[in-house]
């Protein structure tokens, strides 16, 4: 399946590899490399060579690119990829080169456990972790002074059982079971201010701590907005289509549930909206206003908010007024930056003034685009509501907690 694993940085030098099969060189990864050239932000997942096909993943300014010599299934391979990338984040609470350089022996312990000759063996975090303890100071000194190492003795007995996500023998003071829905806006608005694309994604991610072995049963008020779904190992997908109930025995700690799809079909309306005005003439200087401001947000706050406008070419300088927040402009890379904050509905957030630019410049023959960012608490902007949590398998009564969150996706507004 996988004979060789590089991990690159944003300069192209290798940092790390590791082979299971036979050593493959890294000189592989120059044809990844003149990709990622020609095309920084649309590198190919999949690049075939004359000996190998490198399937990559870029996650916090790292690739992961996988050497394979036989024609494999790709989203095995990068599906295979994220989990490697999500088990650093879960050891190191980050995945950069500096994190990964200063954990070299656990990174190769846990690349050897989760591949087997090539093949995926244990990827699931909950029995990495009775495999492989997580690093800290104390255990760093108690085994540089005895020579011990970080890896278990014995088998996890969870890696044997049906539920290979969920350690055995989990017992907690505490029993909590807390859900955050998180959705992310993706929209393009017109000129005009009309919806030209809207959709969103979202996620619901746990932190589950309870004792025992228990059956949850999770249920939404409104389970037909899902327009696609997918789901972590743990749920029985029959019992979803069936009756749209999510049902399932969960893993131990923090993971995400289940991430989905609405379409624009079913998108209720755009939670903020921008009134702008942009123009340049020929030899003069060009002016700039922009209002922001909220609507159907059900009297929730609309926080970090932030505007990022890649001005044209012409534009030398911006002398702009904000009454909230602030601004900078960035001469080398002409993107205009406004840090709003929160919406304030009884005086919206504006920014104006002149914009100087090239003389003898051109009318401009097309406007700039406003890449929005903001944050709404409470708020799941689909519709979607939890309606309640059970539990079976176990006598006790867990604490529970649903929170909402609505975010900006790739939401961008045309002027």
């Amino acid at each position: 399946m996988i004979h060789s694993l590089f991990i690159v940085n944003n300069s192209g030098d290798v940092f790390l590899e590791k082979h299971w099969r036979s050593v493959v060189s890294r000189s592989v990864c120059d044809y990844f490399l003149d990709a990622q050239r020609n095309s920084p932000y649309d590198v190919p997942p999949v690049i075939s060579t004359p000996h190998f096909y490198l399937i990559t993943v870029q996650r916090k300014g790292v690739s992961f690119v996988a050497a394979c010599k036989q024609e494999v299934p790709p989203l095995f391979v990068i599906e295979f990829l994220h989990r490697v990338a999500d088990t650093f984040e879960d050891y190191f609470s980050d995945c950069s080169e500096s994190i990964i350089k200063e954990n070299y022996v656990v990174v190769y312990e846990l690349l050897d456990e989760m591949l087997d000759n090539g093949f995926p063996l244990a990827t699931e975090s909950n029995i990495l972790k009775e495999l492989i303890k997580p690093p800290n100071i104390l255990r760093t000194i108690a085994n540089t002074v005895t020579g011990k190492s970080n890896v278990s003795t014995t088998l996890p007995l969870g890696q044997l059982s049906a539920i290979p996500w969920r350690r055995s023998g989990v017992r907690y003071t505490n029993n909590e079971a807390y859900f955050d829905v998180i959705e992310e806006v993706d929209a393009i608005i017109d000129k005009s201010g009309s919806t030209v694309f809207a959709e969103i994604q979202g996620y619901i991610d746990c932190c589950i701590k309870l004792s025992g072995m228990p059956d949850l049963t999770l249920s939404f008020m409104n389970p037909r907005l899902f327009d696609d779904v997918a789901f972590h190992p743990c749920v029985r997908f029959k019992r979803w289509e069936a009756e749209r109930l999510l049902s399932f025995i969960p893993p131990d700690g923090n993971f995400r549930l289940m991430s989905y799809h609405i379409s624009s079909q079913s998108v209720a309306a755009i939670p903020v909206y921008i009134r702008h005005n942009f123009s340049i003439k020929t030899g003069e200087q060009g002016r700039l206003d922009l209002t922001v401001g909220t609507r159907t947000v059900m009297g929730r706050s609309v926080d970090k908010v932030k505007l990022e406008l890649a001005m044209p070419k012409c534009v030398l300088n911006c002398i702009l007024t904000p009454n909230q927040g602030k601004y900078a402009f960035d001469s080398v890379t002409k993107i205009l930056t406004w840090e709003v904050g929160r919406i304030d509905v009884t005086n919206l957030p504006n920014i104006r003034g002149t914009v100087s630019i090239t003389p003898g410049s051109p009318n401009l023959d097309s406007n700039p685009t406003i890449n929005v960012q903001f944050t709404i608490s409470q708020m799941a902007v689909s519709g979607l509501k939890v309606n309640r949590l059970d539990m079976y398998g176990e006598k006790y009564k867990p604490f529970k907690g649903v929170k909402y969150i609505t975010k900006a996706g790739k939401f961008q507004v045309r002027m």
